[in-house]
């Protein structure tokens, strides 16, 4: 039976966290998967569009390696410790009960799959494809919607962290 003034029986921070970590793994992924598409028809084979003059460019570039183009040709290390990222995330999420700690885990499952399915399906092959990024600020490696989501991520783990804040209630 239910007390009056309560939440319905089913409803918890855990049930709010997922539908948080939905949302926001979901747009991102949606996002970087759309804005990379929009990068490869429009700006391939075109000078870089300027957007605020030297400070913000749209450049198509790829990329075979990690971020920053370092490990440059290892495709298949770097999407088999992505798919550990991903199992963890999926593993994890199922315990976390703070919002902010399943929109940082959206985030990052969200650039993850999007650089991942990148790795997976472009060229020039399955699980050899290189990352297609855009985003060009000075003295910054070009980049994407995912690497932004997933750098975001690391920010707010991070600040959660410092601040003390646990992922999800722990049970005495």
């Amino acid at each position: 039976m239910q007390t009056e003034g309560r939440a319905p029986i089913g409803s918890s921070g855990a049930n709010r966290a997922r539908r948080l970590f939905i949302i926001f793994s979901v747009s991102i992924f949606a996002l970087d998967l759309i804005t990379k598409n929009w990068a490869l028809s429009y700006l391939q084979y075109r000078q870089p569009v300027k957007v605020i003059g030297d400070f913000l460019q749209l450049t198509f570039a790829t990329n075979p390696g990690a971020a920053f183009n370092l490990i440059g040709d290892s495709t298949l290390i770097l999407s088999s410790l992505k798919l550990c990222v991903v199992a963890f995330i999926l593993y994890f999420i199922g315990k976390v009960t703070n919002g902010p700690w399943a929109i940082a885990l959206g985030l990052l499952l969200g650039g993850v799959l999007g650089n991942l399915v990148d790795r997976a399906f472009r060229p020039p092959g399955p699980w050899r494809g290189e990352v297609i990024d855009w985003i060009e600020l000075p003295n910054w490696p070009v980049f994407n919607v995912a690497d932004s989501a997933i750098v975001v991520s690391a920010l707010l783990m991070s600040l959660l962290a410092i601040r003390n804040i646990e992922p999800f209630k722990k049970v005495i």
